[in-house]
């Protein structure tokens, strides 16, 4: 057999965070196929790339984020909470167009590939765009369209999403499909009863925010006696595979919910930047799914599941002591958010996607190496990164993104300038 790419004597850190030393990696059409320890008989490859003094670990997934809104980067900052949704962004978001939301996008898929994402869950408008923009630049994405069910025209946005992905979802093993019902608050219990019985139908999950903050938690009970995740529960919401987003304020009587297939993605640097207070999450950390996001630029500024991963760890520790969110508890939190999205990512072992990270360690933040791991989670960045690859294709190597990036940077500039002069728009939205 001749393989597209032979890794060698590679230093691997798998899903577990178990560490290997001098392992081949054997690529072919964009899987791995062989991993062994030993380069025996005739190997024949189109490129063999000595990895002794590199560690190679999955990719990251960045389970929750808003691609486009990256052009919202540095737009609301030191304001609350409310001000940044109500008086911010859902009025700029009014005036948005669809070749924005694509920019956007492709802003936030280089920086994204930049820091070692292969995979993402995507929630948001213009979801044909997003989807493009995962196309073109040959990253992974798992997109939901965003559903707001107090919308007087949610019933036709509906079915739009319902046919958007009976065309296309599954046409490139790259790209996915769900529906988003925006939030429990701006989908009630009837639409979002609506919104789960088409997910089932088109046999795909959902994506949606649930109780980002205490004051969701208490006027959910006082509008409806029942917290977000009953309202989802009473939907059969569960059934499906469900990517929660944040979710932090979830109540110990939340839990009998949860379905098997039911993941969390957690942004710790949003919850700091709009004071959302400390997560009671944390203290279930250990019966739920736990994954990483990083919501969109505009609250969390980094689209950065590494810097995601670091933080949560440390507030971790804050909260409960230092023994505490370990270095291998960060690490398969950073490895959860590939069994959310079902690529067949996330290990380095025969049968999964060649989606890999490749790590030079040997540099001044990360020097001297007396733990691999604690490199990485504590000490890491892009600059570390030296190669990126998704499906078996480098998307960036030696240090350098693989797109022409003045270009995308010049387009999304224009549009961007555009957006501002446009000003801020009418919302019917409130947080």
């Amino acid at each position: 057999m001749e393989f597209d790419t032979v890794l060698r004597n590679a230093n691997t850190i798998d899903k577990q965070g178990i560490i290997s030393k001098k392992v081949n990696i054997y690529i072919k059409d964009g899987e791995i196929v062989r991993v062994d320890d030993s380069l025996s008989g005739n190997i024949s490859a189109k490129e063999v790339i000595d990895c002794s003094n590199l560690f190679v670990t999955p990719g990251f997934v960045n389970l929750h984020t808003h691609s486009p809104m990256n052009v919202f980067k540095g737009i609301a900052e030191d304001v609350d909470i409310d001000s940044w949704f109500n008086k911010e962004i859902w009025p700029y978001e009014s005036k948005l167009t669809e070749d924005d939301a694509y920019y956007g996008s492709l802003l936030a898929i280089l920086e994204m590939l930049d820091n070692g994402v292969t995979a993402f869950a995507d929630h948001y408008f213009y979801a044909e765009k997003i989807a493009s923009a995962v196309l073109e630049t040959g990253i992974r994405g798992d997109i939901a369209i965003t559903l707001f069910g107090v919308k007087e025209s949610f019933e036709e946005d509906l079915e739009k999403a319902t046919q958007l992905i009976k065309e296309k979802n599954k046409l490139n093993s790259r790209l996915s499909f769900r529906l988003g019902p925006h939030a429990p608050y701006t989908c009630p219990p009837k639409t979002l009863e609506k919104v789960v019985n088409s997910a089932k139908t088109l046999s795909v999950g959902i994506h949606i925010h649930m109780a980002e903050t205490e004051k969701q938690v208490k006027d959910s009970l006082r509008d409806y006696g029942k917290t977000h995740f009953e309202i989802l529960h009473e939907a059969h919401g569960f059934d499906l595979p469900v990517i929660v987003a944040h979710g932090i304020y979830i109540q110990e009587g939340d839990l009998k919910y949860i379905g098997n297939n039911t993941y969390f993605a957690l942004v710790p640097k949003t919850y700091m930047k709009l004071g959302m207070g400390f997560p009671s999450i944390f203290k279930y950390r250990k019966e739920l799914k736990l994954a990483i996001g990083t919501d969109g630029a505009a609250s969390s500024n980094t689209l950065n599941p590494l810097e995601e991963a670091r933080l949560f760890a440390l507030l971790g520790k804050l909260q409960d002591n230092a023994t505490e969110f370990t270095l291998f508890d960060v690490w398969k939190t950073l490895m959860e958010g590939h069994n959310a999205l079902n690529f067949k990512t996330g290990d380095i072992a025969q049968g999964y996607k060649a989606d890999l990270i490749f790590w030079n360690l040997n540099k001044p933040n990360t020097f001297p190496l007396h733990n691999p791991l604690a490199s990485i989670i504590y000490s890491g960045d892009a600059q570390n990164i030296v190669h990126v690859m998704v499906d078996g294709v480098f998307l960036k190597k030696d240090g350098k993104l693989l797109f022409d990036s003045s270009k995308i940077f010049k387009e999304a500039n224009s549009h961007i300038k555009n957006l501002l002069n446009r000003g801020k728009g009418r919302t019917n939205l409130s947080f």
